[in-house]
């Protein structure tokens, strides 16, 4: 295949994109097969001489799409959407076609510099303060990541890097049970181990105990241990619990401890000013995770990090040997030190496209859209016989249940294997719950509402 081919079958991919999107609707939003299912229909073997793209194209259209869970289906109420908005598509393909390596600033000039103002597009529609800078990481499992080894070497005084941990204090990490797992992952991965992430007790409305926090850090200290920062939650993954960022700031930085807050799915809200009250304080803190490819279109892979002041990070990551340096400029940013891989892909296009085409008013609307819709299809469900409201919607998340587990659990087989929508669950407090989280780029009310209408078929 050369680039004249390249140039026909673009055009036929454009084609098959539209057509795939425009019959989403008909399909069913999760696969229906079972494990090896898909691996079976493909050669046990590599070709050894090349395949006409017919072929390929063929089999890609015969396969792959039966085989999929449908993340751009406009029912698909499951996981945190990783929306793709057109827009955001055209960027892609745009990106893909330049194939730049943006690891330097002068490995590519463009890539460098329109993700430094789209970072701070980003900063001005969350109405984060003036003074915090960023950028674009593959998953908020990475930026946070990211952040939790510069608070690592920022207790360390950098001497982790060099040293190694084996000769280092006990380091303690403090967050919720509300946080994500990526915390867990991150403290794993950083060498500080999983029995050291301290899980702070959280009040009836699941945020974090600012007294709790700091009798834990007085505690290890007491202990001869050394506290290295705080991770506080705004919209957790299971049931959308928001930590209340001011008085936790407060207490960690009395201990002198930084933070970093997690705010991967609900971070896009806070284009609606009217959601920000969620997060009061948060200019407190020093390094804020959110991901533009969850609710406001940018396709995947697309995590926004902010940083209050990005040398602790670029010191503790930033690695630059001769034929890494930018001769004759020293002064430009070089974002793979900021980050953990060295290469970076041109994330920061589809953020420039998709702001553009659709304006902050506009993607404000759909969020709002969402969140009512979330609350009226929660005020349904309740209705129903047997249905029970577990945790009322935090934004667009909300979970349900009937009267035990067994029966709960019943239910979302029923629902998902029927195929009109997709939900997952999770368990608070104990207890089976079904969640629903509205947050598809192009679902519209009509769509929120099958959720009703399936589950009322189903009791």
């Amino acid at each position: 295949m050369n680039h004249d081919d390249l140039r026909i079958w673009s055009k036929r991919a454009a084609d098959w994109a539209h057509d795939y999107h425009a019959t989403l609707r008909d399909r069913p939003v999760r696969a229906p097969l079972i494990p090896g299912a898909i691996a079976r229909q493909l050669p046990e073997v590599p070709p050894e001489a090349p395949e006409p793209i017919e072929a390929i194209f063929g089999d890609f259209a015969r396969i792959v799409p039966p085989g999929l869970t449908h993340w751009q289906h406009p029912r698909f109420f499951a996981y945190f959407p990783a929306n793709a908005s057109p827009a955001s598509m055209l960027a892609e393909q745009l990106a893909n076609a330049i194939a730049a390596q943006g690891m330097l600033w002068q490995t590519s000039p463009a890539v460098t510099e329109i993700e430094q103002v789209m970072i701070d597009w980003l900063r001005q529609a969350l109405g984060l303060a003036e003074g915090f800078t960023g950028t674009i990481h593959d998953s908020a499992t990475t930026a946070t990541l990211s952040a939790i080894l510069t608070m690592r070497e920022q207790a360390l005084d950098w001497a982790g890097l060099t040293e190694g941990l084996s000769s280092q204090p006990r380091l303690r990490l403090y967050a919720s049970a509300e946080t994500h797992s990526s915390i867990d992952k991150a403290v794993r991965i950083a060498g500080i181990g999983q029995s050291n992430l301290v899980k702070i007790p959280t009040d009836a409305s699941l945020s974090m105990r600012p007294e709790a926090l700091d009798a834990a850090i007085t505690a290890d200290l007491a202990a001869g241990f050394q506290p290295i920062g705080v991770v506080l939650c705004a919209g957790g993954t299971s049931v959308g619990a928001f930590d209340r960022m001011g008085a936790c700031i407060a207490v960690a930085k009395s201990h002198g401890l930084p933070v970093h807050v997690d705010a991967a799915w609900a971070g896009s809200a806070m284009i609606c000013p009217e959601f920000r009250t969620l997060w009061d304080g948060v200019d407190g803190a020093d390094s804020i995770v959110f991901n533009p490819h969850k609710w406001l279109g940018a396709q995947f892979d697309c995590a926004v990090q902010f940083l209050r002041d990005p040398t602790p990070q670029v010191k503790t990551l930033g690695l630059r040997p001769t034929y890494l340096e930018t001769a004759g400029r020293e002064e430009v940013v070089n974002f793979n030190e900021w980050t953990v891989p060295l290469g970076r892909r041109f994330r920061a296009l589809k953020l420039w496209f998709t702001l553009r085409a659709y304006g902050l008013e506009g993607l404000r609307a759909r969020i709002r859209n969402h969140v009512t819709w979330s609350r009226e299809l929660a005020a349904a469900l309740a209705e129903l016989p047997g249905v029970s409201i577990v945790t009322h919607p935090s934004l667009s998340l909300f979970t349900f249940a009937l009267q035990d587990d067994a029966a709960t659990e019943a239910l979302l087989a029923r629902i998902n294997g029927d195929g009109r929508v997709y939900l997952t669950q999770t368990r608070h407090q104990g207890r089976y719950v079904i969640r629903v989280q509205i947050g598809q780029f192009d679902c519209t009310q009509e769509d929120v509402c099958m959720v009703e209408q399936v589950v009322r078929a189903f009791l």
